[in-house]
């Protein structure tokens, strides 16, 4: 299944029922008065957050959500029924938009979070509310108010508590098939990851968090280039980042750098987000140079590792649970 981040759609909140005017007719009442009901009032769209779900494919072919209109009001004091409410079942980490303007209306992070995007009418007053000492016999009700119409656009933010970074075939997607069940595609050619995935990575006996692989960022992503900035904010949800480095690589050092300046010119604050760095492909280089790994960064702890002998990656995954505990602490 395709990884959909986006959406657009109408909603649009039922009309309210129509007000009614009705006198009482009954046999051996000779004086009835007015007795029409009131109209129901128009149902909402709401947006509501399911666990269940990751993406926003179901709603990548709908145009509009519409609730539904409530019910006339009759005689006899019969209000109209409440038209039903049409619940929108989406992610957790849904940024909800106003189209036009791209105003941020709300968020959904926590399951059954529910926001409303378009209220329905108020249903009309029948004529039995319009009674009193001087008019007795009012022959006018309230028509429904219209139901509120609403363009938005929805996006999705991923939830993981670990974030993977590098530039594209670092061996981040690698890693995360051998520390968790998920399956992301894997070849030796650049952005082969195309959408973010995610995975459940178990520590210890009990111990598990969820880790994402983000599609690899080079440099000028925050401006849009290569996949640009469309999963950088991804980044934005993930409570710890790490930063996966090509050990093989040239300079490491400036590609860690280069990682820092893309993320920090997204979203400056992002600097302050706790973060730890693996060296991956250890298994490509000498054993004289992977014992100068750990403290190949100047002033920075690296944990080397390599995901075809798995050398290295318990201590990865046990520094990226530690560090998990020190932000749940904070």
């Amino acid at each position: 299944m395709d990884f959909i981040d986006e959406a657009g759609f109408w909603t649009v909140g039922g009309n309210g029922g129509n007000g009614c005017v009705s006198f009482r007719r009954e046999k051996y009442v000779p004086k009835g008065g007015p007795d029409g009901g009131d109209g129901g009032d128009g149902g909402c769209v709401i947006l509501q957050a399911d666990t269940n779900l990751s993406t926003l494919v179901d709603l990548r072919h709908r145009k509009k959500f519409q609730a539904e209109h409530g019910k006339n009001g009759r005689g006899k004091k019969m209000h109209g029924r409440r038209g039903s409410d049409a619940v929108i079942h989406v992610p957790p980490g849904t940024v909800i938009r106003n189209f036009e303007d791209q105003a941020i209306l709300g968020e959904l992070i926590d399951a059954d979070d529910q926001m409303v995007v378009a209220r329905g009418g108020r249903g009309g007053r029948g004529n039995s509310c319009f009674a009193t000492p001087t008019r007795q016999a009012p022959d006018f009700a309230e028509a429904g108010q219209k139901g509120i119409r609403r363009h938005i656009r929805l996006e999705l933010k991923l939830l993981a508590d670990v974030g993977l970074v590098g530039l594209p075939n670092a061996g981040k997607s690698t890693l995360l098939s051998k520390v968790s069940a998920a399956r992301p595609k894997i070849a030796d050619y650049p952005f082969t990851t195309l959408v973010p995935n995610l995975g459940i990575v178990r520590h210890g006996v009990y111990g598990s968090f969820v880790m994402a692989d983000i599609p690899g960022l080079i440099e000028g992503a925050h401006r849009g280039k290569g996949l640009g900035d469309r999963f950088l904010r991804h980044i934005e949800r993930t409570r710890l980042l790490a930063f996966i480095i090509d050990a093989a690589s040239e300079n490491p050092e400036s590609v860690y750098h280069l990682l820092l300046h893309e993320l920090v010119s997204y979203r400056p604050d992002l600097v302050e987000r706790q973060h730890i760095i693996g060296l991956s492909r250890t298994d490509l280089l000498a054993p004289d140079i992977r014992d100068h790994l750990p403290g190949m960064l100047a002033g920075k702890s690296c944990y080397p590792f390599s995901s075809v002998t798995g050398d290295g990656i318990r201590s990865l995954i046990e520094a990226m649970a530690n560090a998990l505990a020190v932000v749940q602490d904070g």
